[in-house]
C-alpha cells in the first residue's frame, strides 16, 4: 500500500472516531507477554462449569478413551455420561462413569481435577459424551474410537506449543485441523507450557483456549517437556528437577509407563501404529534413560503392528546449536533402531529440522515447534537436516494408510513445507520416497535479534 494512502486512510479513520491499527513509518513491533492475562486478573478460575475437557486415547484405542475435565472444588466425584452418537437428540439413556477427583492448588484457587474411563466401546463408532460440573453439564462431545489395523489413519502432530498460546497457538490448531478434518489423533512433542513465571495455571488455560474443539473431537497424547518440570530447593545443595503437579491431572493418559517415570511415559496402539512415549527430560536429568530403554524394548517387541512411533522432547539429534542429548543416543537410540521404529517425533529447539537418511531410511528423526519461540539453527544441522527451517510456526499431518505412509509438515498458514512417504514392502525395511512437488523455499530468520535484544533466538 502507498504510504499516501495509507496516512489519508488512517487520517480518516482518526475523524470517524477509530484507532488507526497501523504503525507510524519505521515504528518496532512491541513485546508481547506470555499470556494475555493482565497482572492481578483471575481469568482461569475454577467454577462449576466443566472446563479443560480433553479426551486421551486407552492403550487399545478401539475399544475405548479417557477424560480428564476440571471444576471448582465444590465438584466432588462427577460423572460421565457416554452413549453411541445418534442423529435423534434422543440418543438413549446413556452409560454413567462414576470420575475419580484430585485436588490442585494455584494462583487461581484450588480446583478439583477429574478422571473418567470409557471402556468396553466398540471399534470405529462414533461416541457421545458429556461431563458433569456443578448442577450442570458440558456440551455432548463426538469422539470415535480406533478402526481396525485395515482402516486408514490420519493424525497431527505439533512441536512445542509453549508460549502465547492464545495469541500464536490458536491459529496453528485451527488451520491444522482445516487441513486434516478427518485427524482423529493429535500428538504434542512436550513444552505444552512454558511454567515458571506464576502464570502456570493461565499459561495452561490459554493452552485449552487455543486448542478449540481439537481436545474433544479428537484424543490427544502428550510427551512431557522440559518446561512441564520445575526446579525444587533451586539453587540449592538438594536442587532437583520435579514433575509439575498440573501434568498428572490434566490429562487421562495410559497408566502402563515405565516404572522409573510411571507418570510421564506410556504407549498405546491406534488402529495399525504403535506410539510409545519416553519421557527425556527424565532420562536426562534423574537418570532414567537406562531404565527407559529397557521399558521401550518391551513395548516395541511385544509390537504387533505395522508401524511405530517415538515420541518424545528432547531431539536425539538437536538442531540447536550447543544443545546435544547424548543420554538419549547411548541408551535409547540402540533400541529405536533395532526395533526398526518409523518416526521419531520431536520438539524443544524450536526450529524445524529432518535428519538426512543414513545407511537405513528409518527410523525418520523431524523436530519441529508450532508456537510462538523461535530459535535459530546450527551449522551443524544445516549439514546434516534437509529441509530445515527458522521462523516458521508449523503442523505435521500424517496419513497411514495399509503399507503407505505420507507425511507432511505445513506452517501456520497451511503452505506445504516438507513432505515425504514410506513403503513398506514387506521386506522388514521401510523405503522413503521424497515428495517435493509443492513444497515452499527454505525459511531462514531474517533479523538480527528479537524484540528483546536477544540474537540467539529469532522470535520469543
Amino acid at each position: 500500500m502507498a504510504v499516501p494512502f495509507r496516512r489519508a486512510v488512517m487520517a480518516a479513520l482518526l475523524v470517524i472516531g477509530v484507532p488507526a491499527a497501523w504503525p507510524q513509518d519505521g515504528a518496532q513491533r512491541q513485546h508481547e507477554p506470555n499470556t494475555r492475562v493482565p497482572k492481578g486478573v483471575m481469568a482461569y478460575a475454577p467454577t462449576g462449569f466443566p472446563d479443560r475437557i480433553v479426551a486421551s486415547p486407552a492403550v487399545d484405542a478401539s475399544s475405548g478413551f479417557s477424560v480428564a475435565w476440571r471444576t471448582s472444588t465444590v465438584v466432588q466425584a462427577p460423572l460421565l455420561e457416554i452413549v453411541v452418537a445418534g442423529d435423534s437428540p434422543n440418543m438413549g439413556v446413556p452409560r454413567p462413569l462414576r470420575a475419580v477427583t484430585r485436588a490442585l492448588d494455584t494462583e487461581n484457587g484450588t480446583a478439583h481435577h477429574h478422571r473418567a474411563d470409557a471402556g468396553g466401546l466398540q471399534p470405529d463408532t462414533l461416541y457421545a459424551w458429556r461431563v458433569q460440573g456443578d448442577r450442570t453439564w458440558s456440551p455432548w462431545h463426538h469422539t470415535r474410537t480406533a478402526a481396525g489395523r485395515d482402516r486408514p489413519l490420519t493424525l497431527l502432530y505439533f512441536g512445542d506449543t509453549q508460549n502465547k498460546n492464545v495469541s500464536l497457538t490458536t491459529r496453528v490448531v485451527r488451520e491444522a485441523m482445516r487441513h486434516a478434518p478427518d485427524a482423529r489423533l493429535a500428538l504434542y512433542a512436550g513444552d505444552l507450557v512454558s511454567g515458571g513465571d506464576g502464570e502456570d495455571d493461565n499459561e495452561w488455560g490459554e493452552w485449552f483456549e487455543a486448542g478449540g474443539a481439537l481436545p474433544t473431537s479428537m484424543v490427544a497424547a502428550p510427551a512431557p517437556g522440559n518446561h512441564e518440570y520445575f526446579e525444587e530447593f533451586e539453587d540449592t545443595p538438594q536442587e532437583r528437577r520435579v514433575l509439575g503437579a498440573h501434568w498428572p491431572v490434566t490429562f487421562a493418559l495410559p497408566r502402563n509407563g515405565a516404572a522409573e517415570a510411571k507418570d510421564s511415559t506410556y504407549w498405546f496402539d491406534y488402529q495399525d501404529v504403535r506410539v510409545v512415549v519416553i519421557d527425556g527430560t527424565s532420562a536426562l536429568d534423574l537418570g532414567t534413560a537406562k531404565a527407559q530403554a529397557q521399558w521401550l524394548d518391551g513395548v516395541l517387541t511385544a509390537n504387533p503392528n505395522r508401524w511405530s512411533i517415538v515420541l518424545t522432547h528432547q531431539p536425539f539429534y538437536s538442531p540447536r546449536e550447543g544443545r546435544d542429548n547424548a543420554l538419549l543416543r547411548r541408551h535409547l537410540l540402540p533400541v529405536i533402531r533395532k526395533r526398526k521404529v518409523d518416526l521419531v517425533l520431536q520438539g524443544h529447539d524450536h526450529v524445524y529440522g529432518r535428519r538426512l537418511p543414513g545407511n537405513a531410511p528409518t527410523p525418520v528423526f523431524v523436530v519441529s515447534v508450532a508456537g510462538a519461540k523461535q530459535y535459530r539453527l546450527s551449522g551443524h544441522a544445516r549439514e546434516g537436516m534437509k529441509p530445515v527451517a527458522e521462523d516458521t510456526q508449523l503442523f505435521q499431518v500424517l496419513r497411514f494408510d495399509g503399507a503407505r505412509m505420507r507425511y507432511e509438515a505445513r506452517t501456520a498458514t497451511g503452505r506445504l513445507y516438507d513432505a515425504f512417504e514410506l513403503l513398506d514392502d514387506g521386506s522388514g525395511a521401510k523405503r522413503l520416497v521424497e515428495q517435493t512437488d509443492g513444497r515452499i523455499d527454505e525459511r531462514s530468520c531474517m533479523r538480527a535479534q528479537t524484540l528483546k535484544g536477544r540474537t540467539d533466538r529469532c522470535w520469543e
